[in-house]
C-alpha cells in the first residue's frame, strides 16, 4: 500500500515519471515510500529478491563479490532507474551484491506485483524493456572502462555518476567506499585523489567528495561517462535532465 511522505513521491523517481499517467496510476497503489540508510545492504549474492527499487535522491550500486572478500561495481543507480528488475516468472535471486552507496529515500513494490503489471499494461512493459536495455549497456561498458582506462579516468567517471545522481556537488563517501567500486587499491586510489584535487578539479574532505570543476571532471574523465549517458538518453530521454550537466 503507498504510504505518504513529507518531501518524496513516487515521481521523484525519473523511470517511473517516464510513465504515462495511466501507467503510474496502475502501479501506484502498490508502491511505498522506504528510508535508505548508507552501506544498507538490500541484498546478498543469491539471495531471493522480494521487491524492486525505485531511488529517489538514495544511490545503490550492484557490486560482485569475489571469493577473496574483493568485490568490484557492476552498476551504480540513482533516481535514473530501479534495482531488482524481474520480467520472468522464475524465482529471482540476486547477480550480486545490492548495497546503498548514498543514503535517500526509495519507492519499492513486490516483484510479483511488478511482474503482473509489466504483463498486464504495455507502457510499463516498454519501460522496463528499455530500461532493461540501458542497464545491460551499462554494465558492459563498465566492464570495458575497468580493463581499457586509467585509474584516474574511472575515478572521474564514477564522481560524475554520482554527482548526476544526487544532484548536489558534495558527495559523502569515503576512500574505502570508492576503492571497492573500482576494485583497485586504497593507496593508489588515495594518490589519483590527490592528484585530482591539486588539479582543482575536487576538493576531498573527511568522508567526502566536492566537485569544484565539473568541466575539468568529464575532461579528465574517459569516453565511457558520456557514452550511458547517452544510451540513457537515446532509450529513456526523462531520465536524465538537461540540468544534470
Amino acid at each position: 500500500m503507498s504510504q505518504a511522505h513529507p518531501t518524496k513521491d513516487h515521481r521523484a523517481n525519473r523511470l517511473l515519471k517516464a510513465l504515462d499517467p495511466e501507467a503510474l496510476a496502475y502501479l501506484e497503489p502498490h508502491l511505498e515510500i522506504v528510508p535508505l540508510k548508507r552501506g544498507q545492504v538490500l541484498y546478498e549474492t543469491d539471495e531471493a529478491i522480494r521487491y524492486t527499487y525505485f531511488p529517489h535522491d538514495a544511490v545503490i550500486a550492484l557490486m560482485a563479490m569475489m571469493s577473496n572478500g574483493s568485490s568490484a561495481e557492476m552498476a551504480m543507480v540513482g533516481r535514473e532507474g530501479l534495482i531488482g528488475l524481474v520480467t520472468t516468472a522464475f524465482a529471482p535471486t540476486a547477480f550480486g551484491r545490492y548495497v546503498v552507496q548514498s543514503p535517500g529515500t526509495a519507492s519499492r513494490i513486490s516483484v510479483e506485483r511488478l511482474q503482473r503489471a509489466i504483463l498486464a499494461n504495455r507502457n510499463i512493459q516498454g519501460v522496463m524493456q528499455r530500461f532493461s536495455e540501458a542497464i545491460t549497456a551499462r554494465i558492459l561498458q563498465n566492464a570495458a572502462c575497468g580493463a581499457a582506462h586509467s585509474v584516474e579516468q574511472r575515478a572521474s567517471r564514477w564522481i560524475l555518476g554520482l554527482r548526476d545522481r544526487v544532484d548536489q556537488d558534495t558527495l559523502f563517501v569515503n576512500h574505502e567506499a570508492l576503492a571497492d567500486a573500482l576494485a583497485v587499491q586504497r593507496s593508489t586510489l588515495s594518490a589519483v585523489m590527490r592528484s585530482l584535487q591539486t588539479a582543482g578539479l575536487i576538493e576531498l574532505g573527511r568522508g567526502s567528495i566536492t566537485v569544484k570543476d565539473r568541466a575539468g571532471l568529464e575532461r579528465a574523465s574517459c569516453e565511457c561517462y558520456g557514452r550511458i549517458r547517452q544510451i540513457f538518453e537515446r532509450l529513456l530521454p526523462l531520465t536524465y535532465a538537461r540540468d544534470d550537466r
